[in-house]
């Protein structure tokens, strides 16, 4: 039995259906991700969890309570915002502290919750500045504190990293999970960021055009795309038309097959490689270098493929026009549809 249950969940706006029948289980202290482009229904789902917004149809259980009409504050729920919704005249634990002025807790009680939860977020000897005066990353910290004093039995969190730079993104996406797994919380978390729902998620829930098309581990969702759409939404899958695949690999299919980046491997002199391999010829196109990862655009028989190379020395960077063989994985292929 699932901690929390959603089952045929509508939204609609008049004529426009935001999401229809969906249909999903979280287990106690496990971390989700509902992962998808702008406009698919993931915001909404998490809103109408919340109770800021009311579905339609369906039913939301959580430990075996109905709260489908319950009121938000009477649901437990711990709600971050992408953009902070922060008090601009209250201090950074006056911030943390309102929801349980809302609660009507004890002052004392207060003030050892609000230390407590400032110590977790690492917000120490920022109490009492105001949201001006704080960064980015440290606003989004206060934003998630006020979320987790109420000691939530779920925390929902709206994109909550998106409008940070990159590098304080990576981080606080790591201090959230390290959080969310000392406190054993049952967490949803909306993103259309592939990178961050594969780096967070216990299980991902991919949404397109209000529906759930996929759920599964983040292994799963990336190696094994269920959907052509899926495949190019997780990132650079090489895609091939059901006749690129008849003439590059002599395979009869009625859908794309689906090829990793990585699954593709340039053949080296001298190295024998399993039968499983398929060699093709190629040219070097052009190339583009990610860091530890060199991604080269070759073009066999007048297909672009895109190969993800380990970028092992500078020594090793093949010229555009260089032709080569490359070893397609006959194993890491999948027909979608």
């Amino acid at each position: 039995m699932y901690y929390v249950e959603i089952s045929g969940l509508s939204k609609r706006y008049g004529t426009t259906t935001v999401f229809e029948d969906i249909q999903l289980g979280l287990k106690k202290g496990e971390f989700v991700t509902l992962l998808g482009p702008s406009g698919c229904g993931k915001s909404t789902l998490l809103r109408c969890l919340a109770g800021l917004t009311e579905a339609d149809q369906g039913q939301i259980r959580v430990d075996g309570q109905d709260i489908t009409h319950l009121a938000p504050q009477k649901r437990g729920i711990g709600m971050v915002f992408q953009h902070y919704a922060l008090f601009p005249n209250m201090t950074v634990a006056e911030n943390i502290a309102f929801g349980l002025k809302m609660l009507k807790c004890p002052a004392e009680e207060m003030a050892r919750r609000v230390a407590e939860v400032i110590r977790q977020v690492e917000l120490s000897n920022k109490e009492h500045h105001y949201p001006h005066e704080l960064s980015g990353g440290q606003r989004q910290r206060v934003a998630l504190a006020r979320a987790l004093v109420v000691e939530p039995r779920i925390l929902l969190l709206d994109e909550p990293l998106s409008a940070l730079d990159a590098r304080i993104r990576r981080s606080l996406r790591e201090e959230i999970r390290d959080i969310q797994s000392r406190l054993g919380l049952t967490t949803v978390f909306v993103t259309h960021d592939q990178e961050e729902a594969l780096t967070l998620s216990d299980r991902i829930f991919v949404m397109n055009q209000g529906r759930i098309v996929q759920e599964g581990s983040a292994e799963t969702i990336y190696t094994q795309p269920a959907t052509e759409f899926v495949a190019r939404f997780m990132g650079s899958y090489n895609l091939l038309a059901p006749t690129e695949a008849k003439q590059l690999l002599g395979l009869d299919l009625k859908g794309h097959l689906a090829i990793r980046p990585e699954s593709i491997q340039l053949s080296e002199p001298g190295r024998s490689y399993p039968a499983h391999f398929a060699p093709v010829a190629a040219i070097i196109r052009q190339h583009q270098l990610l860091g530890n990862i060199i991604r080269y655009h070759v073009e066999a028989q007048g297909t672009t493929l895109l190969i993800d190379h380990l970028n092992r020395s500078a020594d090793d960077l093949l010229p555009t026009g260089t032709q080569i063989a490359v070893l397609i994985d006959r194993q890491q292929m999948r027909e979608v549809h």
